[in-house]
């Protein structure tokens, strides 16, 4: 049975995990231009550029709270749910941030597909309980 709790905080993950991830993206602008000689150094020059990179650091962070909060619910969570809430929601608010951010993310079609997403979810949640 699905609990109120554990269904909150799998949406919570989906957040994190897909509000990020356009801003992951954005934060690493330029890290493609970064040459070095070596494997080891240019490793070493990339690792130094997202570590020190604001905008990258802070969304890395936020995502990486998502997955310690995705794994301790799993703990009370329905595994058969917890997957498709996440999966599904993390796509649905990757697709909201990004067009929030001005992003070209697809056409009625996409919007179609989100709203059968949410759908499905619900289904999900509503067999569960």
């Amino acid at each position: 049975m699905a609990s109120f709790g554990d269904t909150f905080w799998l949406v919570v993950v989906s957040v994190f995990w897909g509000a990020t991830n356009p801003l992951l993206k954005r934060g690493s602008a330029g890290i493609q231009d970064i040459r070095k000689d070596s494997a080891i150094w240019q490793f070493v020059a990339e690792l130094q550029f997202m570590v020190c990179n604001v905008k990258y650091l802070v969304p890395f962070l936020i995502n990486q709270c998502g997955s310690v909060v995705y794994y301790l619910t799993l703990a009370s969570a329905d595994i058969s749910l917890a997957v498709p809430i996440t999966n599904s929601l993390t796509f649905l608010f990757t697709t909201l941030t990004g067009s929030l951010l001005g992003e070209k993310v697809g056409n009625r079609d996409t919007i179609l597909g989100m709203v059968l997403v949410l759908f499905g979810v619900f289904l999900c949640v509503l067999d569960k309980t």
